[in-house]
């Protein structure tokens, strides 16, 4: 391997002044001329740093872990693309991380900070656990931001506009002229379900209607679930003749329970989902959806963990959490086949 001293032999320099060159040490005092030749030289020589012993010196790895319910999840492929892109903008790489034991309060997810394993961590909770006990449960959160979360106190936290996007889906369908419309939402413990079963709620109050609670689940968002809770609904009398669903994952459940019932869609019952992901395009009829920010959101995570290591690093004190919405660009409704008027419109 190229060392520092093979560089500075090649250049006729000492190896402490490559060294201030190749780590852009603005206060080096040397010609412009011997400045590029340096440079030339470790290009020539295809000369790599040795980043182990540079994050020794800095006590820094220059890793960041990226904790996930669910790896094989499709909603979370733009997030991890947004984490990856930004964490190498500032020479970060990114370990991917998905089990109940790398799950805050477990040994594995203590010794990834503790033993500065990473410099910090990108937590994406299971929608099982309670955001307080998460939050209560992280052994430094100074060196922790929270995704698709909070906000909650002593945690950076940031999270997508589902209010808007739950608004989005529902007004959708009272343009088409619906009027009873249903909810397939989430665990009770998911704090993104409650958001975007709260944006629902403000546009149905807009049409001065309501949403009735026994056209709503809290199931939760896997394939299974949803098709238990479209069961639910779609049983009833009178039944809802749409419904947003809280996740694209249970939108596809959706529509095949709704297949194994016989129900028509969209000619009998229009179906929207949160989320967009290639397999919503497969889906027999297409599944209409809300597109949200999700690359956006793994890059501004990033952002935000790294200002709060630099906070951090300036004293105990310095470090001051923070919520944020990333609204920007806002949720865009992707219409395909699954949405239409009702019967009889």
């Amino acid at each position: 391997m190229v060392t520092l001293r093979d560089v500075a032999s090649h250049a006729g320099v000492s190896v402490s002044v490559v060294s201030r060159v190749l780590n852009a040490d603005a206060s080096v005092r040397i010609r412009p001329e011997t400045r590029q030749r340096i440079l030339d030289s470790a290009q020539l020589l295809r000369y790599a740093p040795n980043s182990a012993a540079r994050s020794l010196r800095r006590s820094r790895t220059h890793l960041l872990a990226f904790v996930v319910p669910d790896v094989t999840n499709a909603t979370f492929t733009d997030l991890v693309a947004g984490v990856e892109s930004r964490a190498l903008d500032h020479d970060y790489s990114v370990v991917l991380a998905s089990s109940p034991r790398m799950q805050p309060g477990s040994d594995g997810f203590i010794r990834l900070l503790s033993e500065r394993l990473v410099d910090g961590v990108l937590l994406q909770k299971g929608d099982q656990a309670p955001l307080e006990l998460v939050a209560r449960a992280l052994s430094h959160p100074e060196r922790t931001v929270l995704i698709n979360s909070g906000p909650v106190a002593g945690v950076t936290t940031l999270a997508i506009d589902d209010v808007a996007a739950g608004a989005l889906a529902t007004r959708h369908l009272l343009e088409l002229g619906h009027t009873r419309i249903g909810y397939v939402g989430g665990v009770p413990t998911s704090d993104t379900s409650d958001r975007r079963r709260e944006g629902i709620e403000q546009a149905l109050a807009e049409s001065g209607l309501t949403l009735a609670p026994e056209d709503t689940t809290a199931l939760g968002y896997t394939y299974r679930s949803a098709r238990d809770a479209a069961r639910l609904l779609l049983s009833r009398r009178p039944a809802p003749t749409a419904v947003v669903v809280g996740n694209v994952n249970a939108g596809i459940g959706v529509l095949t329970e709704a297949a194994e019932m016989g129900i028509r869609v969209p000619q009998e019952l229009s179906v929207v989902a949160i989320h967009d992901i290639w397999p919503a395009i497969t889906c027999a009829p297409a599944l209409t959806t809300v597109r949200l920010p999700m690359a956006n959101l793994g890059a501004a995570a990033v952002d935000a963990l790294l200002a709060g290591l630099e906070a951090s690093a300036d004293g105990a004190n310095a470090f001051q959490p923070v919520s944020r919405v990333i609204d920007d660009p806002a949720p865009e409704l992707i219409r395909r086949a699954s949405t239409a008027p009702p019967p009889g419109a």
